[in-house]
């Protein structure tokens, strides 16, 4: 429903699907990382729905891992044990816990895709249990 309404005010606003958020994305519905240009964008129906927006990932060590995954929970309000740190709009794609959150971009993380306050929220609330999530290099 809200991609909906992000993908009709992008048309109607004229706003193109920026070519380069498309290279090598292959999600229908979900979401995409490419790692080299630090930049997430959300994906509907086949066409960029939302983004691209600044993002960070995995530092050496902790590195994000490049695949497809699927979206396996979401959890409002997170905190990260291991890592002792808030974890908000936490949306999961593996099973050893890496996740879209909201955090500073600015910083590589132990694994996590970090996205900016308001990014973190739009994927927080149109990423469906399911969908995929494709992480390119």
């Amino acid at each position: 429903m809200m991609r909906v309404l992000i993908a009709t005010v992008l048309l109607t606003l004229g706003f193109a699907v920026p070519a380069q958020a498309q290279a090598g994305c292959t999600v229908y519905n979900g979401a995409c990382l490419e790692k080299h240009s630090n930049k997430a964008w959300l994906v509907y129906n086949g066409a960029v729905s939302y983004g691209p927006v600044t993002a960070s990932h995995g530092k050496p060590g902790y590195e994000t891992p490049v695949g497809t995954f699927s979206v396996l929970r979401k959890v409002k309000n997170e905190w990260s044990v291991p890592y002792n740190g808030p974890m908000p709009n936490a949306v999961y794609f593996t099973t050893t816990g890496i996740a879209f959150h909201q955090g500073d971009t600015n910083v590589q993380s132990h694994g996590c895709v970090r996205l900016p306050a308001d990014a973190s929220l739009v994927f927080f609330d149109n990423l469906a249990i399911g969908e995929k999530v494709q992480v390119l290099p």
